[in-house]
């Protein structure tokens, strides 16, 4: 490549670059007008013995100082770890010594230098969890029950998809899709959720949700592509497995999330919900295999591919809840559907018309048994 060249590539970089500089330095003032509002979100509350321990993020424009904190409208003396000053997306640890009572709600608020107040509402405090030998065995329990196990029965379906003819076989197929698209909408809609309810308006969850999708469809499109140039039942049930893997990482996710808010009622319901929802999950890996031979070692790990990821999200959204991390990693499990959907339809649609019976049907009754089974959830 010749200077001219380089010098060409890059100078557009270096002046958008002095430019942004400009803006967001001197010439904000002439260009400014009114007063930049603060913003603070309480991303996360954890109860501890005898101590609530909240972790604060600056989502705002400007520079902010947390200088109170308050427990149900009461002002209670507080410690800031490391200090309460916080640039933009900055966060601390504001940790107050309370004796509070299991079960109960409460309201914590967060005060900041210039006297404005944001409040978070907690409906039934519990006592956080802590990664110990015990804590760990529990989650990882949860996950095999709403993944591993789950996937590996819905494998069992594999006989008897063995003996139907072509057509059935499209049929089944079909349903696979079906189910696939209502998992990528699903994931959307409860990325959306999280993000409404959790993510400040400066973290722009739906942009968010946005990339994260097109990213992980985009990779996926690119390996798929690169392991295999035309598609295969083997390249089908490997985009199959991993798609529904990052979906079941996400639901994984949702049910630490619960047990780690001590959600008895709502974590027990989770796992009904997602172990019948997922035992369909075995029909998608195991449908496109259905003409290969000596598919059992193939089929362990295709199904650990998809039911694990289940107990990695438990443990992160157990451990490491991130509402930003719940929201990117739900919408990536979505593009990742939706691109397995595209692979297993191009596949699918080579011996069967998209408008016979057989694929409209069979799509129209993977996303009702989707629906149905999803209602338990």
């Amino acid at each position: 490549m010749s200077p001219k060249t380089l010098v060409g590539a890059i100078l557009p970089f270096i002046l958008i670059s002095a430019l942004v500089l400009y803006i967001t330095g001197p010439g904000a003032d002439y260009i400014i007008v009114g007063t930049p509002l603060p913003e603070v979100t309480l991303e996360r509350i954890d109860f501890i013995k005898n101590e609530i321990q909240i972790t604060v993020r600056n989502t705002g424009p400007i520079p902010v100082d947390v200088v109170q904190a308050d427990v149900n409208d009461r002002i209670q003396p507080a410690a800031v770890e490391p200090d309460g000053s916080l640039e933009r997306f900055e966060t601390t640890l504001v940790r107050i010594p309370f004796f509070w009572n299991e079960a109960e709600p409460y309201n914590i608020g967060i005060t900041i230098h210039d006297g404005t107040r944001f409040e978070r509402e907690v409906d039934a405090a519990s006592l956080a969890v802590t990664p110990d030998i015990q804590t760990s065995t529990k989650f990882a329990l949860a996950g095999v029950y709403i993944g591993v196990i789950p996937v590996f029965i819905g494998l069992l379906w594999l006989p008897f998809i063995r003996r139907l003819d072509s057509k059935k076989m499209g049929f089944f197929l079909a349903i696979t899709v079906g189910l696939l698209i209502f998992l990528g909408v699903d994931a959307i809609e409860e990325a959306l959720e999280v993000s409404g309810e959790s993510l400040a308006g400066a973290i722009n969850g739906p942009l968010l949700i946005l990339v994260a999708a097109s990213g992980a469809f985009l990779l996926l499109q690119y390996v798929g592509g690169r392991f295999q140039s035309h598609h295969t039942p083997i390249t089908a049930a490997v985009l199959v497995s991993i798609g529904i893997g990052l979906h079941n990482f996400g639901e994984g996710l949702a049910l630490g999330a619960a047990l780690n808010l001590g959600s008895v009622a709502f974590s027990a319901s989770l796992m009904v919900g997602f172990a019948v929802h997922n035992t369909t999950e075995g029909v998608a890996i195991a449908s496109p295999l259905s003409r290969q031979k000596n598919v059992i070692p193939k089929l362990i790990i295709l199904g650990l591919v998809a039911g694990a990821p289940a107990i990695l999200g438990t443990f992160a959204g157990g451990f490491a809840y991130s509402p930003i991390f719940i929201v990117a990693f739900l919408a990536a499990g979505a593009g990742a559907i939706f691109q397995v959907v595209l692979a297993l339809s191009q596949w699918m649609l080579k011996d069967n018309p998209y408008h016979s019976y057989q694929i409209c049907g069979g799509v129209a009754l993977g996303m009702i048994i989707m629906y149905v089974t999803g209602l338990l959830s």
